[in-house]
């Protein structure tokens, strides 16, 4: 009686169209209830993990046995490489951009006439690449492919408690977002520390491109356990963001016994099914009745409403999702060609994914929260690899075939779970949306700020939340 009483006067404090709306969605409960027993029944029989197979990426057959070898690795340059650079810079042609556009049509061209003037003449790329070095870099080949990865091991303190964690960036990132973050996690006074490998996914930066086709999320889980196998560890962390997350959670769902816990910065789910439908409806109204808080309300509604924040926006932004997805070679052949190209088209996803007002400003927001050095060593890493085209055809790996038919997306995650969400990510996915896919969330963080790039804006928010999250796995 008392649960009747709430309601009627939630109820009674909503305007006409308000109280119609509810009367819509309020009509599909009693289906919604049979249909809500039904998912819970068919959940339950849902397989626990994924198979893991086994694949052969490299150039022509595959031999009798594999070279196990690791070997150490250094990025490096020549002085012409650093000119033929100059010669392209020097060669570009521009457009002029739109008068009061910012960002809203791609980047604005008078913000990267600067960019690309730093680039020529400020930024000094044989500094950036001792900086990349100053880590452990080595390479290995697995399945046909040499893997490149770093390798950081914390300094020995006495009572200090070390664990193995394996940190994988997405697209368009390198192993370069994480420099900020790994001496947060390697060199840390508190009592936990951890050891840290950051692998560059097979077509990205260095690490050698598939040269068959089908390498997707699942290959690249597989490929990674292989290369923790390796290095001799049987249980181990993962974090990730973008491609990463997807990756680390396949590898939750391969190999769970292996994975001591997971945590994602960029979480997914699908936007369909009774529980999401009802929940989006009603959800706005009545938060606690469909497992939101008002942060969440907050994130999916905002002032614009549901569809304009989750549908509208995402197919804003999602033109260049379909492009890789589908003919990634044609686009990537003039990214690959000009190096100026490849700075706009990438950068502008660190301007965009980083907060979407980015989109109203001339400079796209981005010296807010990275340095045009830091910015310029990530396309480097594509440009020097030749990398870009390989790094986007993973999209079309990943989108190819039926989503709904991979099997991945019908396996629960069942390790332990932590998940932070960014107040600007792309997207933001409710932890009562979460739970239908990770059925062992030990936290769900609201982070108070940031983005897509979680480690390479705010690596100390990204540090502390892993670390707490680790430390409830661990009962520390």
């Amino acid at each position: 009686m008392q649960t009747i009483e709430v309601l009627k006067q939630a109820l009674s404090s909503l305007d006409p169209t308000q109280q119609q709306q509810l009367l819509v969605a309020g009509s599909a409960v009693a289906v919604g209830g049979l249909l809500t027993c039904y998912y819970w029944v068919y959940q339950g029989t849902k397989t626990k993990r994924i198979p893991i197979g086994d694949g052969w990426w490299g150039a022509g057959e595959k031999p009798q046995s594999e070279d196990e070898k690791v070997f150490p690795f250094q990025v490096q340059t020549s002085d012409e490489e650093i000119q033929d650079l100059y010669d392209r810079i020097d060669r570009t042609r521009y457009t002029e951009p739109l008068e009061d556009t910012g960002f809203q049509y791609g980047f604005n061209s008078t913000y990267l006439k600067k960019v690309v003037s730093h680039w020529r003449h400020q930024f000094n790329w044989k500094k950036q690449i001792a900086i990349l070095n100053k880590y452990p870099q080595f390479k290995t080949n697995i399945e046909g492919l040499d893997v490149h990865f770093i390798h950081v091991r914390p300094p020995h303190r006495e009572g200090q408690r070390v664990l193995p964690l394996m940190l994988v960036h997405g697209w368009p990132g390198s192993v370069y977002e994480f420099y900020r973050i790994l001496p947060l996690l390697t060199n840390s006074l508190d009592s936990l520390a951890f050891e840290v490998i950051c692998p560059s996914i097979p077509g990205y930066g260095f690490s050698e491109a598939p040269h068959k086709q089908g390498f997707d999320t699942l290959a690249a889980a597989r490929v990674f356990h292989k290369l923790m196998e390796r290095l001799g560890f049987s249980d181990y962390y993962l974090q990730g963001g973008d491609w990463g997350s997807i990756i680390t959670t396949n590898m939750a769902q391969m190999k769970p016994e292996c994975v001591k816990g997971l945590h994602l910065n960029m979480l997914t789910n699908k936007l369909r099914g009774f529980g999401v439908l009802f929940s989006i409806l009603i959800g706005r109204y009545l938060p606690w009745l469909v497992g939101f808080t008002r942060e969440d309300v907050r994130r999916l509604f905002g002032s614009v409403g549901f569809m304009e924040r989750n549908f509208y926006e995402i197919i804003r932004e999602t033109g260049y999702l379909h492009i890789q997805g589908t003919k990634p070679d044609s686009a990537g052949c003039g990214v690959n060609d000009s190096p100026v190209g490849l700075a706009a088209y990438i950068l502008e996803k660190f301007s965009t994914w980083t907060d979407f007002n980015n989109r109203d400003l001339e400079d796209g927001g981005l010296e807010r929260k990275f340095t045009l050095d830091d910015l310029l060593t990530n396309i480097m890493i594509y440009w020097t690899t030749g990398s870009i085209v390989s790094s986007m055809r993973f999209y079309k790996e990943n989108l190819k075939t039926n989503i709904d038919n991979r099997l991945d997306n019908h396996t629960g995650v069942y390790v332990p779970t932590g998940l932070a969400a960014f107040p600007n990510e792309v997207r933001h996915v409710p932890q009562s949306w979460a739970r239908d896919r990770f059925r062992n969330i030990y936290s769900y963080s609201y982070m108070p700020r940031g983005g897509h790039f979680a480690a390479f804006e705010e690596p100390q928010l990204l540090a502390d939340d892993l670390l707490q999250f680790v430390k409830k796995v661990e009962k520390l």
